[in-house]
């Protein structure tokens, strides 16, 4: 499987690399080569850092406790809460900066004494803003998906993690399932 970054926000873009949870869940932090790819990709580091398979695992903690704060069922547990506020209190965050490289804007982290706690620093951080925002976090509606992504839509109705992924997949089986009815 690929990267995929349409959760909307860095925290949901990091739940999202446990894929098909509505399944058996596809696994995508397979190691630190992996861990280290999506810290890159995600602009959390500019070139390749030291990780650790310790960092993986407290890369999959504070994914599970992300996620289970942001769709909580019911009033979030402490130790999940806790977990995400210590991630977030464990390194100073260095301030993104914009840098444009290849006439595309990307959002670039200078470098930290600990990048990857720096960067897991950096996430919690955002899920703790967005669990205080009035955005939304919905799971795709796709039956295939299960993508967490921010709704931030001034109606809160938005259905699927991408349009040009989920949302044309799903458009076009419904034009699909019309034009048999029609024969």
């Amino acid at each position: 499987m690929e990267w995929v970054f349409d959760g909307g926000r860095p925290c949901l873009d990091l739940v999202n690399t446990m894929r098909s949870r509505h399944e058996e869940g596809v696994e995508l932090l397979t190691g630190p080569d992996a861990l280290a790819e999506w810290l890159a990709l995600a602009g959390f580091t500019t070139g390749p850092v030291p990780v650790t398979a310790g960092n993986v695992l407290a890369a999959k903690a504070l994914r599970e406790a992300i996620d289970r704060v942001l769709l909580p069922p019911e009033v979030p547990s402490k130790m999940d809460v806790d977990l995400v506020n210590n991630a977030a209190a464990s390194a100073p965050a260095p301030p993104p900066r914009l840098a444009l490289v290849d006439g595309v804007l990307r959002r670039e982290v200078p470098a930290a004494k600990d990048p990857v706690a720096a960067a897991f620093a950096a996430l919690a951080a955002d899920a703790i803003d967005l669990a205080t925002s009035d955005a939304e976090v919905r799971i795709c509606a796709a039956d295939d998906c299960g993508q967490r992504f921010c709704d931030a839509s001034p109606r809160r109705n938005r259905q699927w993690c991408s349009m040009a992924r989920c949302g044309n997949r799903a458009k076009a089986r419904a034009h699909y399932a019309r034009t048999l009815t029609r024969d």
